[in-house]
């Protein structure tokens, strides 16, 4: 497999992988990896960087901005 196509397996349940996710920055600037999180849905484990500040568990929900 291509290295750039491996992910970290997931630490929490073991059973997913953790996927990476981007965003944009309120200036509009990418912002890449952003957080991760576990494609095991009975996990939900996440973790991200929100205004420089790591977090980790929150609950995953869809946003509707």
């Amino acid at each position: 497999m291509d290295a750039e196509l491996s992910f970290p397996r997931c630490q929490k349940c073991d059973a997913g992988l953790l996927l990476p996710l981007s965003d944009y920055g309120r200036d509009g600037a990418s912002i890449r990896y952003k957080a991760w999180v576990c494609s095991n849905p009975e996990c939900g484990f996440n973790i991200r960087i929100d205004n420089g500040e790591i977090t980790f568990g929150r609950a995953i929900g869809q946003s509707f901005k």
